[in-house]
């Protein structure tokens, strides 16, 4: 099983998606987009980019929590992980991300 994209509508009317595993869990948020269609296209840029480790930026929060960013080819951030408890729980978020970024399954909570 693979998990889905959730796209929503922030409070302040913009777009953003959510990666969530099989189990419900958001495994990594979009940055904010003025129009929905922009955020179907970061989908898109997470399906073909989350398989390359190379996109994955590692990096540690102010109060030392690591996370990561998945970066597009072109070095722009299209999606951030939440604060983890240790590095190994980050690299596990990674795998996952991994291995659930391709999904073509989105569910759009904005209609």
């Amino acid at each position: 099983m693979i998990g889905k994209f959730v796209i929503e509508r922030a409070k302040d009317e913009h777009f953003y998606f959510n990666l969530k595993a099989v189990n419900g869990q958001v495994i990594l948020t979009s940055e904010m987009y003025k129009a929905k269609a922009s955020a179907q296209n970061g989908i898109e840029s997470i399906q073909k980019n989350s398989a390359a480790d190379a996109n994955y930026e590692r990096k540690e929060s102010k109060d030392n929590r690591p996370y990561f960013v998945l970066k597009a080819q072109n070095q722009q951030i299209i999606g951030q992980s939440q604060m983890y408890s240790s590095t190994s729980a980050m690299e596990t978020g990674i795998a996952s991300v991994k291995h659930n970024g391709p999904s073509k399954t989105v569910e759009d909570l904005t209609l």
